[in-house]
């Protein structure tokens, strides 16, 4: 029974582990949101029926969307390292997981943002046209702000998934929990350093899971 608790990795490695996990998915969401909230607003204002309906680019922007979104992240990561040794001059370590983490996660929240606001209220529509808003206004002061409580939602699924695909990038050295665990819990057998990092990921998921309801329950009230 001591043998489980008995484990190489020190308490150094573990914080840097930490640290490398927060950076990757801090990087990632922030560089992810950029490309994936514009492209949700895109999909939604350009889709059939939309403010602006734009044939072409929803047909060209939404197979991409889902093409992408197909691939199992381990399966991206392999694929475009060409590209990520090209952006930059590496395939391995924090940097390194970092372009295929928000090659994946941008159209992840693409999608996530286009539910959002396409359960915006026709009403709320109707009464921006009326007003005469034009689309960007539409979207900034009606739309938006009315689905603020579920792009918090989404943005919290998106983070927990996130979360979910750096500890795969560790799989093949991308640092961060993942590569703890599969350096030291599966590589030497430390049933440990296994199990503490499956803990502490849970742990994290159930934060951010809370905090993440909280925050879109308060918006919902005000």
């Amino acid at each position: 029974m001591s043998e489980l608790f008995e484990t190489a990795v020190t308490g150094d490695q573990f914080l840097m582990a930490m640290q490398d996990t927060l950076i990757m998915v801090a990087l990632s969401l922030g560089f992810g949101s950029l490309l994936g909230l514009p492209l949700g607003i895109v999909l939604v204002v350009c889709r059939p029926g939309g403010i602006r309906p734009h044939r072409l680019v929803h047909q060209l922007l939404n197979p991409i969307v889902n093409v992408i979104r197909s691939l199992p992240f381990i399966i991206l990561l392999i694929t475009i390292l060409p590209l990520t040794r090209l952006l930059v001059n590496t395939t391995i370590g924090t940097a390194g997981a970092i372009v295929p983490l928000v090659i994946f996660i941008a159209p992840y929240i693409s999608r996530l943002v286009e539910s959002a606001l396409l359960e915006v209220d026709e009403g709320i529509l109707e009464s921006a046209n009326a007003m005469g808003a034009t689309p960007f206004q539409t979207i900034w002061y009606f739309m938006i702000p009315e689905a603020a409580s579920s792009l918090v939602l989404a943005l919290t699924t998106a983070t927990i998934g996130l979360l979910g695909a750096t500890a795969m990038a560790g799989t093949v050295g991308g640092g961060g929990i993942g590569d703890l665990a599969i350096t030291y819990g599966y590589q030497r057998f430390d049933a440990f350093a296994t199990i503490s990092t499956a803990l502490v990921l849970i742990v994290i998921v159930q934060l951010l899971q809370t905090l993440g309801t909280r925050l879109s329950r308060r918006i919902r009230r005000e």
